[in-house]
């Protein structure tokens, strides 16, 4: 398991995690732990999209990849 230290946190956002702990019954490190699992999870949806944006940026290549056979053959 990594450790991650977070320096610099804004006061008003450790005590809403404090708070947010405090009422889920659990530690401020366990709350912290679920709530960066959360925000770090990447659905189908998004990778879809992602993986639909970057396909319609690539131009389609101008030969079939029958034709790419046939010339490697031919040599």
């Amino acid at each position: 398991m990594a450790t991650i230290i977070i320096r610099n946190l804004d006061d008003a956002v450790a005590e809403r995690l404090r708070v947010q702990a405090r009422l889920r019954g659990v530690s401020v490190e366990h709350e912290a732990r679920r709530l960066i699992a959360l925000g770090t999870q990447v659905s189908r949806a998004e990778i879809a999209a992602r993986a639909a944006a970057i396909r319609a940026r690539q131009r389609p290549h101008p030969s079939s990849g029958v034709d790419l056979i046939r010339e490697d053959r031919e040599r």
